[in-house]
């Protein structure tokens, strides 16, 4: 297990993806080191199996099932979420030593609206966002920092200043490395939030 290493369970959906920046921004601001299921596309590998793989590295893991509305074209909600959470918290109650040292963070829109749909969590600390971005960034950051104990970072509101500043920016990165903004992939994301974070000397 990595001690560093922050395994990320949010939706990956159109609508949600500035929020999901906003998470990876501010994990890797923090000093951690983003994990999730996009990090590799290995047709060979199995979901599953990569999600197992990846929670059993990360020391650290930060969920939000707030998305929880029927899919518009199936009309059912997406259990991914829940279900990874599901894992993650199996994995602190009946892996090895190391696992059962891993910290959790769940993240709802309201703090007990969970109660409605996964009520078998009820009794764990809930962080609410309310939907706004600024209120997420603060959360994962404040808990980030209460973990690292680590000099220099800022909080959460200058967190949510330097992430704005940056999508600002991110469409001239883009065209610095001849990437469309559409095609940018999780790697290539962190890797321009980490050179913008620390420039190479």
């Amino acid at each position: 297990m990595n001690a560093r290493d922050v395994f990320i369970n949010c939706p990956f959906t159109d609508d949600y993806t500035d929020n999901f920046r906003a998470i990876v921004f501010t994990v890797l601001r923090s000093g951690f080191v983003p994990r999730c299921a996009r990090e590799h596309d290995d047709g060979g590998e199995v979901r599953y199996d990569k999600i197992c793989r990846i929670i059993g590295d990360c020391a650290f893991g930060i969920h939000d099932i707030s998305k929880t509305e029927p899919d518009a074209g199936s009309g059912l909600p997406r259990f991914n979420m829940p279900f990874e959470l599901g894992l993650f918290l199996g994995a602190t109650k009946f892996g090895l030593k190391n696992d059962r040292a891993k910290k959790t963070m769940i993240l709802d829109r309201e703090k007990y609206r969970f109660q409605r749909f996964l009520s078998d969590i009820a009794g764990q600390d809930i962080h609410s966002h309310d939907g706004k971005r600024e209120t997420l960034i603060a959360k994962v950051a404040t808990w980030l920092r209460e973990h690292g104990r680590q000099v220099g970072i800022p909080g959460g509101a200058a967190i949510a200043a330097e992430f704005h500043a940056f999508t600002t920016l991110l469409p001239s990165f883009c065209k610095a490395l001849s990437l469309d903004p559409a095609e940018v992939t999780f790697n290539d994301y962190t890797a321009m939030v980490a050179n913008w974070i620390s420039p190479p000397s």
